[in-house]
């Protein structure tokens, strides 16, 4: 159960950074949230995954701790409400832009070569 919980979180922070990388801006929302869900089962899991135990301290010897699932349950209500805003921004770049690239230089520009 340990290693295909650590795998999970591997893979969902390897597609958030390789989404993260990308020159689009859906993309990088998506990366975003990817690694937003890796970091939430992470917290998740360091509570001590049981199965069966009750989730209250103190009832038995095994017990789930609940500070990691309150911690959890917050940052996806912050974590949507700052996806929804990051969505809102790319909306409106891309209405301003006309492409949603994020590297991209106005018509007419020249490009600075540095010297």
């Amino acid at each position: 159960m340990e290693l295909l919980v650590a795998l999970t979180i591997g893979v969902m922070t390897a597609a958030g950074v390789y989404l993260l990388l990308r020159l689009r801006t859906f993309p990088v929302v998506l990366g975003l949230s990817m690694l937003s869900y890796a970091v939430n089962v992470f917290i998740f899991a360091s509570g001590r995954l049981v199965v069966g135990a009750p989730p209250v301290l103190g009832a038995g010897a095994t017990m789930t701790d609940p500070l990691p699932q309150a911690l959890v349950l917050t940052a996806i209500v912050i974590s949507f409400g700052m996806t929804a805003l990051v969505v809102i921004l790319a909306l409106g770049s891309y209405l301003n832009a006309g492409t949603d690239m994020i590297d991209i230089e106005k018509p007419g520009e020249q490009p600075e070569t540095g010297h």
